[in-house]
């Protein structure tokens, strides 16, 4: 399930770069997913061990 979670994040990661005519909404947006992204490593890497 973390996987699946990683993979969908890192898709809309993907997804949202592709746009360069940023606005503050779709800025927030990113460091949202980036931040969800971050999270969801931590915890793999957590799970891991």
């Amino acid at each position: 399930m973390l996987r699946t979670l990683l993979a969908a994040g890192l898709g809309l990661g993907l997804i949202a770069a592709c746009d360069t005519n940023d606005g503050p909404m779709e800025e927030a947006g990113e460091e949202i997913d980036n931040q969800v992204e971050e999270t969801a490593d931590a915890v793999e890497d957590a799970t891991d061990e």
